[in-house]
């Protein structure tokens, strides 16, 4: 079982990774993207549980909490209004820019969300609107808080994912609150903390065979007849 009681992650840090340089390393960033609002979230908790798991597969794991980033709702027109600014380090910052550096920062995802009415949380939906090239090529695990399977809820962030040529992991962990975890925070459900361990490792192991070859695809012009193709503007 998994003794992890206070996952120590990294917030967001800004600066984006050279794609040149990600070729060459075996590291793989991988972001968490928490969608509850709710302080304490049990969804939240166990997406910081697979971030640290994944540590020890030489990942660089990092989390971004839409509770506390607040993005404004996806405006298609692209306009920017006072919503999309906050303090961050004591600086005003266009949250968008540093949600958006995150994104491209990352190889991987694992996206956590509720479930609400079979569906995802309105800030995860919200998220997702924001991005599409910058998913192509990564890889994705999910974790849905559900008193079912949450099973709906997977399929329609896969369909997301899925349409912004990202790839998902074939399977997800769904939780189901205080009767997976103790007071401590640790899974009293073994089959949940060795679901834990195996996102984690698969995460790492394919998310950054996945990526590398996407990244040698859009670099090397003579490859033309991969979907990676079509991303050589958008790295370039």
């Amino acid at each position: 079982m998994i003794g992890i009681t206070k996952p120590q992650i990294q917030t967001l840090k800004l600066g984006q990774s050279d794609n040149s340089a990600k070729m060459q390393s075996t590291r793989v960033n991988v972001l968490g993207i928490g969608g509850s609002m709710r302080k304490g979230s049990f969804s939240t908790h166990a997406l910081k549980l697979v971030l640290e798991e994944a540590k020890r597969y030489g990942s660089d794991s990092r989390v971004l909490e839409l509770r506390e980033v607040r993005l404004p709702i996806y405006d298609p027109s692209g306009s920017v209004s006072e919503e999309s600014y906050r303090e961050i380090n004591g600086n005003r910052e266009n949250v968008l820019d540093t949600v958006t550096k995150a994104i491209n920062w990352a190889d991987a995802f694992v996206l956590a969300t509720p479930d609400y009415h079979g569906s995802m949380s309105g800030a995860m939906k919200n998220f997702l609107d924001y991005f599409w090239e910058e998913f192509a090529g990564k890889t994705f695990g999910y974790i849905i808080a559900s008193h079912e399977k949450g099973l709906t809820v997977a399929d329609q962030m896969r369909t997301s994912v899925r349409q912004c040529y990202g790839w998902s992991m074939p399977y997800n962990i769904s939780i189901n609150g205080g009767n997976d975890f103790n007071s401590a925070g640790n899974p009293i459900n073994s089959a949940l903390a060795n679901r834990i361990k195996m996102l984690a490792r698969d995460l790492v192991t394919y998310g950054t065979l996945i990526r590398k070859q996407f990244l040698q695809d859009v670099m090397n012009k003579e490859v033309s007849d991969s979907y990676a193709s079509r991303y050589r503007e958008y790295y370039n």
